[in-house]
């Protein structure tokens, strides 16, 4: 299996928005309830380019296996030095090893970009990604209790962060 990872480009989207729709109607990945249009998804697509940060998808034989992106966290002018990371994988890829090549890419530029910290805001339920984040370094900086409302259920969601070296 050989896996390419590069910049996303319009010809993607459609499936990063069969990758995030999924995540919405059957996880607390994404704290939405409705499935994004096609004209949704490339709207968020055109905002992280005019905005220049990164999409990027990991690519096995012709396709899109999960794709990564990072933006601001937060928009007052202190966080400008820190990114919320996003990293998604098909379900048929998951368990072969792209989310962590996603995110290694992901960190890589955030350095490169002049970034300080990266977070991650994961549902406290998902231990899998805690421990994903937890093998890069990232730490546990927080719970926020009940935030999240989704499936009949209160979510609580866990801050990660990672301090950048460069």
């Amino acid at each position: 299996m050989s896996v390419q990872i590069r910049r996303a480009a319009a010809p993607d989207i459609p499936a990063i928005l069969d990758i995030v729709n999924h995540s919405i109607l059957f996880s607390t990945s994404i704290y939405d309830y409705d499935a994004r249009t096609l004209e949704q998804q490339q709207l968020w697509f055109a905002e992280k380019n005019a905005l220049n940060f990164p999409v990027i998808v990991a690519e096995i034989d012709g396709k899109v296996a999960g794709f990564g992106t990072y933006g601001s966290f937060r928009v007052k002018v202190a966080y400008q030095y820190t990114v919320e990371h996003s990293v998604y994988v098909a379900e048929d890829f998951k368990g072969q090893g792209i989310g962590k090549l996603l995110l290694s890419e992901l960190i890589e530029l955030a350095k490169l970009d002049g970034f300080h910290v990266m977070i991650g805001c994961i549902d406290a339920a998902n231990a899998s990604s805690i421990g994903f984040h937890e093998k890069f370094g990232f730490k546990i900086t927080g719970t926020i209790k009940e935030v999240g409302f989704k499936f009949g259920r209160w979510l609580d969601l866990v801050l990660m962060q990672l301090i950048l070296k460069h």
